[in-house]
């Protein structure tokens, strides 16, 4: 296993265990089964395991399965606060005593503000006392370090950053989403602040592993004897900047292949050729494509605050995984934001097309897109959720 440091020079294995996708057995965790996968992870030297207040049942079984086997001592814990949950001090605190008894512990070695989305949610946080809460329980050793996970845009996720002297965060990035959400930029912007990166998402939740024919022919007739798996990794643990990719691991094969992989992909392990590849398996993939936005953001600032890059990712993924899917992460990443960055806000200025290199009409495919992306029902989703979670 390979390892790299946080920023107290903990040695963090670069394969980390995501606890949302335990096995399971009808509605429970596979008990088991899955410590079954847990021990194996630890034996080929996964030591950071990453979980969270609302994955069902996770926390419980982590807690008890680390105890069991005595390896407190030996692993660091992630967990998350539920943060768009939180509206007094009170009630963050009564959800972190709740996480430590489930995690069987008297303390979190990296604990989350879970799934930010925009500068507000922080804001938030520190009218009610939240910095005085972290300090306190940094103080007393409960929290060890600190950090967010985030499904933003890059430039709110910079926002976020400079905000406050985070210890680590965690962002969704694998070379399909390299230009969306915090994307390289965000990755290379806590890498020059010294704040490693946690990378969930790596294979967009088995993605990047179930290929069209001819994304898999490119891999083929590259020479290397790699799984779409293993390309996924490698591209990611290429990048000196990632300190932990996160797999939801839920088979023995999987726990053996992946920590495989891991013990050998060290940053500059992909060729110039490698990464031509990789190139090409992305063009395969996006082929499906409603629009040819490149995600370069020529077009941006919006003098309307249409996220125009954001609205045409999330239309193209529709085409290039599920409908529902996409629909869904749109409104996670867009829709509960203080400022949505809706396509509706568009009033047909046409700065952006002045500005777009590859002559998109975009004002067209923005309508097309809100129509795509927000059917009826989605509507009435997005508009319940703003109002119960935009603070």
């Amino acid at each position: 296993m390979q390892y790299r440091k946080d920023r107290y020079g903990n040695e963090l294995s670069q394969l980390g265990f995501g606890c949302m996708r335990f096995s399971r057995k009808g509605n429970a965790i596979d008990y088991d089964k899955a410590e079954a996968e847990l021990l194996k992870a630890y034996e080929n030297g996964v030591n950071y395991f990453d979980t969270a207040y609302i994955y069902p049942g996770s926390e419980e079984f982590l807690g008890r399965a680390v105890e069991k086997n005595q390896l407190r001592d030996q692993v660091y814990i992630a967990t998350k606060l539920p943060q768009y949950l939180v509206r007094t001090i009170s009630q963050a605190e009564n959800t972190f005593k709740e996480e430590l008894t489930r995690l069987r512990t008297d303390h979190i070695d990296y604990y989350l503000m879970h799934m930010f989305t925009d500068i507000a949610e922080w804001e938030h946080l520190k009218k009610l006392g939240i910095e005085d809460w972290i300090a306190g329980h940094k103080a007393d050793g409960s929290i060890r370090q600190i950090g967010f996970s985030y499904h933003g845009d890059s430039e709110m996720f910079v926002k976020i950053l400079d905000a406050y002297d985070w210890d680590f965060c965690q962002i969704q990035y694998n070379y399909l989403d390299e230009n969306s959400q915090a994307g390289v930029r965000g990755l290379k912007a806590a890498a020059e602040k010294g704040i490693p990166v946690i990378i969930m998402e790596p294979l967009r939740g088995g993605k990047l592993v179930k290929l069209p024919e001819s994304a898999l022919k490119c891999m083929r007739e590259s020479g290397r004897d790699y799984s779409p798996a293993e390309w996924g990794f490698r591209w990611l643990w290429n990048q000196p900047e990632v300190t932990v990719v996160l797999s939801g691991m839920n088979s023995l094969q999987m726990v053996e292949e992946n920590t495989r992989i891991a013990d050998a992909a060290v940053p500059g392990n992909l060729t110039e050729e490698d990464l031509q590849v990789i190139g090409r398996v992305k063009k395969e993939i996006r082929s499906k494509e409603k629009v040819g936005c490149t995600g370069c953001r020529y077009c941006m600032p919006c003098p309307k605050g249409v996220d125009i890059p954001g609205n045409f990712y999330y239309y193209n993924l529709m085409y290039i995984d599920k409908k529902m899917q996409a629909r869904f992460e749109f409104a996670q990443a867009m829709g509960i934001r203080r400022e949505p960055g809706f396509a509706s806000q568009c009033v047909q200025c046409g700065k952006c097309e002045q500005h777009c290199p590859q002559h998109l009409p975009i004002r067209e495919k923005l309508k097309e897109a809100d129509k795509a992306l927000r059917p009826l029902p989605f509507r009435i989703g997005i508009d319940a959720a703003r109002k119960f979670m935009v603070k």
